[in-house]
């Protein structure tokens, strides 16, 4: 999504109850993350980004080690994280990231939210071509950092562009976003943390090769959708086409 969709979503996000709506969600993520690769954080870079992502949403350890526990309970045995198309008001493309134990009960909730929100519930694969599979990063920016020279050394690590997210807040610093190949990611975490960078998250996102402006009027449209898709326990993270 654009920079200031994204801050808007963020400021809506501030007032959601965190308790009921994010912390479910980055508990699955810990826990996919950790069935896939390992419940040792040291040896498994994605759970330990995981992990990362939910400190700096103010996740308690307690629950963090919960979702780590569960990894290895029957009940996550059949977790899988699998993507769907999807097309929302006014040209708007998503791609919806989900975790889910149950395939048939998640396509069925995506296809009846779009169809009742403006959208449409379209073949997997249908966006590959709109949208490329990237390693995406973010660090907190040191100070008197020589991003010149940060940019340098992680290139030899697989990095492909970079860029300062400025702080839209006086009490937020500002963070640098790096890009990846998709299967650039678990060098380029490690050219990070060699470099003594603090990650406050990364994943593997979806980003839409040709962003498209929308009116405020068309946004609005377009968040109701996606509120009412992030309302499904089984929805993790949405991409979209949003400048």
């Amino acid at each position: 999504m654009g920079r200031a969709f994204e801050y808007r979503r963020a400021a809506k996000e501030a007032r959601w109850g965190k308790m009921s709506r994010i912390f479910p969600k980055l508990g699955k993520a810990i826990t996919v993350a950790a069935k896939e690769g390992g419940p040792d954080p040291d040896m498994n870079p994605k759970l330990r980004l995981a992990i990362a992502t939910a400190k700096a949403q103010n996740m308690p350890k307690n629950n963090i080690d919960a979702a780590i526990k569960r990894a290895s309970g029957k009940d996550a045995a059949d977790i899988k994280t699998i993507h769907y198309d999807g097309r929302g008001p006014h040209g708007t493309m998503l791609i919806i990231e989900c975790a889910t134990d149950n395939n048939t009960r998640t396509v069925a909730n995506i296809k009846s939210i779009l169809g009742k929100n403006g959208g449409e519930f379209l073949p997997t694969g249908s966006l590959s071509y709109m949208f490329e599979h990237r390693a995406v990063f973010e660090v907190k920016m040191p100070e008197n950092a020589d991003l010149e020279e940060i940019e340098l050394e992680l290139i030899d690590y697989g990095m492909s562009g970079a860029e300062v997210n400025e702080a839209q807040e006086d009490d937020e610093e500002d963070t640098l976003i790096i890009y990846g190949e998709y299967d650039s990611f678990g060098e380029l975490n490690e050219g990070i943390e060699k470099l003594g960078l603090e990650a406050v998250s990364g994943s593997l996102k979806y980003i839409a090769t040709n962003k498209l402006e929308f009116s405020d009027e068309q946004l609005e449209d377009v968040e109701k959708l996606i509120d009412k898709l992030e309302e499904d326990d089984d929805v993790q993270n949405i991409y979209t086409n949003i400048a």
